[in-house]
């Protein structure tokens, strides 16, 4: 498995983690977060669309997927400019610039383990 690929993977993973805590046990999740508690469905369909995402990662990882490596990085980058954009527009606490982080530090080793490739 290329290093590139192991990024994608553990990024996977991560989403898995993610995902089923949102659909099994959101408000939990929203605890640890720092997020009030609610009886909607939307953070059970978030956490499913999350292990759909968790799906597409391993299974790109499995495969060596390079052109899938490349395009994750601009778009997780996206999230943390967007769910920065949240707490600056006063949306949602801080806590949101930290879960986009997690995206941001994966775009950035998935980066650079595909420049250390090339």
């Amino acid at each position: 498995m290329k290093k590139s690929s192991t990024t994608l993977l553990v990024f996977g993973m991560y989403l898995i983690g993610m995902g089923s805590g949102l659909v099994f046990i959101p408000n939990t999740v929203f605890g640890v977060l720092g997020l009030p508690a609610t009886d909607e469905v939307w953070p059970r369909v978030v956490g499913a669309l999350a292990l759909v995402l968790a799906f597409y990662y391993i299974s790109a990882a499995r495969a060596d997927l390079r052109p899938f490596a490349k395009m994750t990085v601009p778009a997780r980058i996206g999230v943390f400019v967007i769910f920065t954009a949240f707490v600056f527009a006063g949306l949602v606490g801080p806590v949101m610039i930290m879960l986009g982080a997690v995206d941001l530090l994966g775009a950035l080793w998935t980066g650079s383990a595909l420049k250390a490739e090339a």
